[in-house]
């Protein structure tokens, strides 16, 4: 009988050992670890979570390191995702801790997001998760060394500048030996007194000046130069290049765009829906701002915009916009459509408005002329490839052109005059 209940408790505790096994090893499996699904998962990460989430570090939510050691289990992922609201008007108690810990901070729902697809950012979390975080880039080269292009491109004007002084000066020398020696080889010829007067007549700075070549000279280049001046004051007339106003509040592209990554569509959603990017109105600010960087004078100033009450977490009635300052600025006349470029055409943001990440205080990088825009028609390649809308479009310029030739703006008819000026 003792072995007969050995040998069931042995298989007992075998089935449940396997049992448990089993267990882990779904759970475990059910975040994949292929490379596509890191891949697929990376990109969703990006145009998703990126905005208010890192791997290893806090930021307007918590790291995502482990996670799905943390929480309950991956389903509860699955429903946070989707509808965190839900979840925590459950009365869920990890749900709830969250909730109260980031000062009821609504997450986004994305309730578009297939379980699949979640499913994909945890293996491109868990992947990062493994990896551990990034060590720190060894420090910038002490004071003395690196000093940037633009040090770099005003030395190479200075020697320029002396190059040309310094021939300038050896050409006067020149001229004054010709000088001499013409004298000394009209000296040997017999000359009329009018003539040896004529060339052994003193050059004083009254005699240059005086002459019609010297005034001639002075005439052309101060003409040449005001005419100069007319033309490119002229050209400049609309032309803002540069510009970058004083703000209501200090925002800083550096510091979001650059060292926290947010992706400019997340604050101006306009670009992926019509011609305007639009300004971020106050509630996109309070997104974060409600739990980030509380102390701060200047999210102060965004509080008092949206009337919100810190100690209550509610907002007031007297909500107001802020009053920033516009920077970019085209005529009436012109028509530009932001998603028609970004969504379609799949055009960079920085293509436009240059390094926007590095800038602390935003300004107008580029011209924004009307040759500016023409210019870049004429050189700019349509990325047609895995986009449906230039399938026909293809097949015709392959034809046209062959299918070697890349098919640039100007093609689709980028350089005809009602394409912005209706």
């Amino acid at each position: 009988m003792t072995k007969h209940f050995t040998h069931s408790l042995c298989k007992s505790l075998a089935v449940v050992f396997l049992l448990t096994v089993i267990s882990f090893t779904a759970y475990a499996q059910g975040i994949p670890e292929d490379a596509a699904s890191i891949s697929a998962g990376a990109t969703l990460f990006s145009g998703n979570c990126k905005s208010c989430h890192k791997i290893h570090s806090e930021s307007v939510g918590p790291a995502l390191a482990g996670v799905y050691d943390r929480v309950p289990s991956v389903d509860w992922i699955k429903g946070w995702v989707k509808n965190s609201s839900k979840v925590v008007a459950s009365g869920d108690e990890y749900a709830v801790a969250i909730y109260e810990k980031y000062k009821k901070s609504q997450m986004t729902a994305f309730s578009s997001l297939t379980d699949e697809q979640i499913l994909q950012i945890l293996s491109y979390v868990k992947a990062e998760t493994i990896k551990g975080p990034e060590v720190a880039a060894a420090p910038a080269a002490a004071a003395g060394g690196d000093t940037g292009g633009s040090a770099i491109s005003s030395t190479y004007m200075n020697v320029i500048l002396v190059g040309m002084v310094l021939i300038l000066i050896l050409l006067v020398i020149i001229l004054g030996f010709l000088v001499s020696a013409l004298k000394r080889f009209l000296d040997q010829k017999e000359l009329s007194e009018e003539e040896k007067e004529l060339v052994h007549s003193p050059i004083t700075l009254a005699t240059v000046t005086r002459s019609n070549g010297f005034i001639f000279i002075v005439l052309f280049l101060v003409g040449s130069l005001g005419f100069k001046a007319v033309i490119n004051g002229l050209y400049s007339i609309g032309v803002q290049q540069g510009y970058a106003p004083k703000q209501p509040i200090a925002f800083s592209h550096k510091l979001h765009a650059g060292d926290y990554e947010i992706d400019c569509k997340y604050c101006h959603i306009g670009t992926l829906k019509g011609k305007s990017a639009t300004i971020p109105s106050v509630n996109i600010c309070m997104n974060c701002h409600r739990a980030v960087k509380t102390e701060s004078p200047q999210i102060k100033k965004i509080w008092a915009a949206a009337d919100w009450n810190a100690e209550t977490l509610t907002f007031g009635p007297n909500q107001k916009p802020i009053e920033w300052v516009r920077i970019h600025n085209l005529p009436d006349l012109a028509y530009f459509n932001h998603s028609q470029h970004v969504v379609v055409g799949g055009i960079e943001c920085q293509t436009c408005h240059g390094p926007i990440e590095t800038m602390d205080v935003v300004k107008q990088y580029s011209l924004l002329t009307m040759g500016w825009c023409i210019d870049c028609h004429r050189k700019t390649d349509i990325k047609a490839e895995g986009n449906a809308y230039y399938d026909k479009l293809q097949e015709l310029h392959n034809q046209a052109k062959g299918k070697d030739t890349k098919m640039k703006v100007e093609d689709n008819g980028g350089l005809e005059c009602a394409k912005c000026h209706y």
